[in-house]
């Protein structure tokens, strides 16, 4: 008798046969590569035993003249002497111009503004983010070969939970190029809570508090049974660790009366902040000395001193969070554990101030740098098939809305913010003019109520529409969110059949502050975009009641008398006037006054249609 071998969906159909998927914490300070062996997760060391690999890459000419690369401590070292070549927290450039960083005078870097994204010069020609990412997966990923003595199967690569949709299509690209499958890009506040809840067989609600070098998340996920639900997310990715070392560097340069000119005295005085930094964690005080080319800085740092320069960028970080309260509905007190993540909430300032918000002593049971790694390995463990304990499910959220541009400039969300993901969503339009035969679709994100307020994230046009009647067309826009993140939008006309559509790979080039400053936004000016959605929308109606009535008017004119005519042409001109005064009652009066007027009008036309489809007819042909 032979037997059948079958497997579970997503299983791997040989059971004996375990595949190789590992978690990577791509970090803009630290990179960490994990993965599920004898069925923990744990972190994977280096030859040297090291865990931890610095995200800093170095390129530079051997004796030959051939370049070549320094990735990790090696790069990280020669920082000092080679700035220029030296390129770390790269993560902070990933999807980003030049103008979108403001402390671009204080970095050792030349960098070029590159189309899409900001380039750094070095030896070996001008560098991406993506390119310098690339390298960082790619000494990871060989890392994990080495390990395991064996190919991969594939990757999760973890993104902070506010990245946009350019910074999580660069992360991916930079996987690719490292020679990754990527399995899935993972949210790091979901990673840890991951972490957490099968370590710990946590449940109920957590905030997940995620400070690392160049970025900080805040998410609120409910846990349940092995369902890892994002009720809310928020944060800034543009602030972390390396902005506290940067107002203690330049703290340290105004004591001394001195400044960094050079690149090697930026990168000196930075490197010494950040040492200062992380031993005033276990230190009363510390002396902060480095030598610039002007000269020697030294001076005595507290950690009062510390905790005083760092208390408005801890404050940013509880308004952010404050946001996210709100966004789920709960107060401080429902939370039941608040995990922290992130090097940076090693301060013991942090720390202090996250649990006098909360009431609460965080959980730092975990280390704060190799957690995310681990919710990585396990979730990649799971998705190549090699879980056979259970299900594991994800909701993670959007952390924006997206939506699409209609007329008057105003913005029709499709997808709101905190929508679980993925996630699909349709919805159905028209045309505005008679006989158009092409439309103009515009995909934005955002909370705001106007196009111009919101990030563009792609336009494409769906032509070959029949000419029809305004309002005839039935055009149907899908929007669909994958579990990455990623958008593709399609638009199809109901009746021909015509169709268009557009995968949304935006232009690097989103300002973080857009994206810290976009939801603030939605909030403070609620009541004043409402006030002028009203008023362009009345704008566009009553544009439409004009199209119409100038149609009529050239089609049966001949029905009015000369002071009929003159009396519907005055009441026109009312609308004009009213729609550049921007007075909304007024302008609705005058639309509704145009209508009413128009009423014998168009009944004489309505008695027109009916003769002429009528005559030469007897009633028995009716």
């Amino acid at each position: 008798m032979a037997l059948l071998q079958i497997s579970e969906p997503g299983q791997s159909p040989d059971p004996h046969q375990r595949r190789i998927a590992v978690g990577i914490d791509l970090g803009t300070t630290h990179s960490l590569v994990a993965a599920v062996r004898n069925g923990t997760a744990e972190c994977l060391p280096d030859e040297q035993g090291r865990v931890i690999l610095p995200s800093a890459v170095r390129y530079l000419l051997d004796a030959q003249g051939r370049t070549r690369r320094q990735i990790g401590f090696d790069a990280l070292h020669a920082q000092a002497e080679d700035p220029l070549n030296t390129v770390v927290s790269v993560k902070r450039f990933m999807g980003r111009r030049l103008a979108d960083l403001p402390d671009a005078g204080k970095l050792p870097y030349q960098f070029e503004d590159q189309p899409g994204m900001v380039g750094v010069k070095t030896v070996d020609g001008v560098k991406s983010p993506v390119e310098v990412s690339a390298e960082i997966l790619a000494s990871l990923r060989q890392r994990a070969e080495d390990t395991f003595n064996d190919d991969l199967f594939g990757a999760v690569i973890t993104v902070p939970a506010y990245f946009d949709d350019a910074q999580r299509q660069a992360t991916k690209d930079a996987a690719q190029m490292a020679g990754l499958n990527v399995l899935r890009l993972l949210n790091e506040p979901t990673a840890a809570a991951i972490a957490y809840g099968l370590d710990n067989g946590s449940e109920g609600l957590y905030a997940i508090y995620d400070l690392g070098g160049g970025t900080f998340d805040i998410s609120m996920l409910q846990l349940s049974r092995g369902v890892f639900e994002v009720v809310a997310t928020g944060g800034d990715s543009a602030l972390g660790g390396d902005d506290i070392d940067h107002v203690l560097a330049d703290a340290a340069l105004a004591d001394a009366r001195m400044e960094a000119v050079t690149p090697q005295d930026k990168r000196v005085v930075l490197v010494a902040a950040r040492r200062a930094k992380e031993k005033l964690s276990t230190d009363g005080s510390v002396h902060f000395s480095c030598a610039l080319s002007g000269g020697m800085v030294s001076a005595t740092i507290t950690r009062e001193r510390l905790n005083e320069l760092a208390k408005p960028l801890i404050d940013k970080t509880l308004a952010a969070v404050k946001r996210v309260l709100r966004d789920a509905k709960v107060k401080a007190d429902e939370v039941k554990g608040v995990v922290m993540v992130g090097g940076s909430t090693r301060m013991p300032a942090v720390r202090d101030a996250v649990g006098a918000f909360f009431g609460q002593t965080p959980l730092t049971d975990l280390n704060p740098d190799e957690v995310v790694a681990l919710g990585a390995a396990i979730q990649a463990n799971q998705l190549a098939g090699n879980n056979v304990n259970g299900e594991l499910l994800l909701l993670d959220v959007l952390p924006l809305s997206l939506g699409l541009e209609t007329m008057g400039g105003l913005v029709e969300r499709i997808i709101p913010r905190n929508t679980p993901i993925p996630s699909a969503r349709a919805q159905d339009f028209t045309t505005f003019k008679d006989g158009q035969t092409a439309l103009a679709v515009h995909v934005v994100q955002g909370e705001r109520e106007q196009v111009e307020h919101c990030r563009s994230l792609a336009r494409f046009e769906l032509r070959g529409i029949p000419p029809m009647a305004a309002g005839a067309a039935r055009i149907r826009v899908s929007f669909q969110v994958d579990a990455d993140g990623l958008l593709s939008v399609f638009a199809k006309e109901q009746l021909s059949g015509v169709e268009a559509s557009v995968v949304v790979k935006p232009s690097y080039g989103l300002s973080d502050e857009q994206v810290a400053h976009m939801l603030r936004e939605g909030f403070t000016t609620a009541a004043e975009d409402m006030k002028d959605r009203a008023l362009r929308e009345a704008r566009v109606e009553a544009e439409r009641m004009l199209e119409a009535t100038r149609t009529a008017l050239a089609a049966d004119g001949d029905l009015l008398t000369a002071e009929q005519r003159a009396e519907i042409e005055g009441l026109m001109a009312q609308i004009g006037q009213r729609c550049d005064r921007g007075d909304l009652v007024a302008l609705e009066a005058a639309t509704k006054a145009l209508a009413d007027g128009t009423e014998y009008f168009a009944a004489e036309r309505m008695n027109r249609g009916i003769r002429q489809a009528l005559a030469g007819r007897t009633l028995d042909q009716i």
